[in-house]
This record gives C-alpha cells, structure tokens and sequence, in this order.
C-alpha cells in the first residue's frame, strides 16, 4: 500500500550557559494567532527522515539541526500519510522565518510550554491530546 511519510518536528536547544532549555513552536497561518505547534514537512523521494527534518526545520525557519530522533508515529487524516515525530537538536538559533509558511515562530521555555500543557497561559496554546504534536511537546516539557 501507498505512503506519504511527512515528519513532525519539536526542535530543542539547550544553552551552554545555563538557561533553560528552549523549544521552537511555530503558527503555520491558522487562526487563533496564539496557538503553536511543532514543525512538519513532506518526506520528498530518496531523502531519509533526518534528511527531511533538516531540510523542513531550515526551510520553513532557518535554524539548522545537529540530530534527528525518531520519537513517536501517527497516522494522519490526509490519505496514505504517515506522520512521524521526531526530536531535533538546534544547531542555530536565530529565526529566519518563511512567510509563506508561517504566520509566526517562537523559542519557548520549558516553563512556559508547561503552562500551556496546564492550560495556565493565555499567550500560548498547543495542539490537542489527539495530536501527536502535543505528546512530542509534552515529552519535552516533562523530561
């Protein structure tokens, strides 16, 4: 049978100097303005998935990865797609953002996500239990 692998992202960085850690959360053009979520993209022929992550995170951002894992999978409502989560390492950090794509792209703190899980910040909402993009962000909020 026909699949479309696409990836989802949560992107990851961790200062050197002691800060928290931070996460890069995106709205991709849809209403509310304050709901984010992590970075996805189509995997093309021939592209591995840490290829494809690379590849998405830069184009639609312009921060680079160092390393991609493979976190969690979901089928998707789009016929034969397949989503899968992936964690990336941020190489880079400043934001060079692809208008067509997205409306607006954030670093987060953990503290800040976690108030979001708890539905305790009305500056930030996340997607949904049903979506795989909350597990992934929940995942890193909570470790």
């Amino acid at each position: 049978p026909r699949i479309d692998p696409a990836v989802i992202t949560l992107v990851d960085y961790r200062p050197e100097d002691g800060r928290p850690p931070m996460c890069l959360l995106g709205n991709h053009h849809r209403p509310p303005p304050n709901v984010f979520s992590t970075l996805s993209g189509f995997t093309e022929p021939g592209e591995s998935l840490e290829e494809t992550v690379a590849r998405e995170v830069f184009e639609e951002v312009g921060v680079r990865v160092s390393a991609a894992y493979y976190q969690a999978s979901q089928p998707w409502p789009f016929p034969h797609t397949l989503m899968i989560g992936c964690e990336a390492t941020a190489a880079t950090t400043k934001i060079i953002r692809d208008e067509e794509e997205m409306e607006d792209v954030r670093w987060f703190h953990k503290d800040e996500v976690q108030l979001a899980l708890e539905e305790r910040n009305p500056r930030l909402m996340l997607p949904g239990p049903i979506a795989i993009a909350h597990h992934l962000i929940k995942r890193w909020a909570t470790s």
